[in-house]
């Protein structure tokens, strides 16, 4: 993914393969590691960025560079295909909640790095059953990693306002006086 590689991979945004901690390549191979989901994640990311970019870019070539930035591990690569394919699938729907929910933004407007940081992680916070603030957590750090000084926080703001809708309304106590 280097600057002078000619490889489409070389416009998409993120970290070279050689920064990445060395704990992951010793990690658990099941797939189920936090840090190893991490990874995924930052490879659907990344993917979905080059095909925002490069509309009708080949899907193989996702399917490559997932192979290559997950070699070691089937259980991730089908986590990180399922993330793709169904934020692609959805992306209309997530897309109009994103533009109804981000007041005075349009989906076009957003900055490409965090609109597909949000699409991902509204897709998996609508079809998925990952714990929501893990959900906000780790797209917040793509965000941190990705995206500019201002992102953490857009990205954050948006998909809490979204999560609090999600939630369902808590009642509240009763009050009671007593005399």
């Amino acid at each position: 993914m280097s600057t002078s590689d000619s490889s489409p991979v070389s416009r998409s945004p993120g970290p070279r393969s050689k920064n990445r901690p060395e704990k992951l390549k010793n990690d658990k191979q099941d797939g189920r590691s936090p840090a190893r989901r991490s990874q995924a994640r930052t490879v659907a990311f990344q993917i979905l960025y080059q095909e925002d970019m490069n509309p009708g870019s080949a899907a193989q070539f996702g399917e490559e560079y997932a192979t290559g930035e997950l070699p070691d591990n089937e259980q991730l690569r089908i986590f990180c295909r399922m993330l793709i394919s169904g934020t692609r699938l959805h992306k209309q729907e997530i897309d109009e909640r994103l533009g109804a929910t981000a007041a005075h933004w349009t989906v076009a407007r957003m900055a490409a790095t965090d609109r597909n940081i949000l699409r991902l992680a509204m897709f998996e916070m609508l079809y998925q059953d990952t714990p929501k603030p893990v959900v906000i957590n780790e797209a917040v750090e793509l965000a941190k990693t990705f995206g500019s000084v201002e992102s953490a926080a857009f990205v954050n703001g948006i998909l809490d306002k979204i999560r609090r809708a999600l939630e369902p309304e808590k009642p509240r106590g009763e009050l009671t006086i007593d005399n």
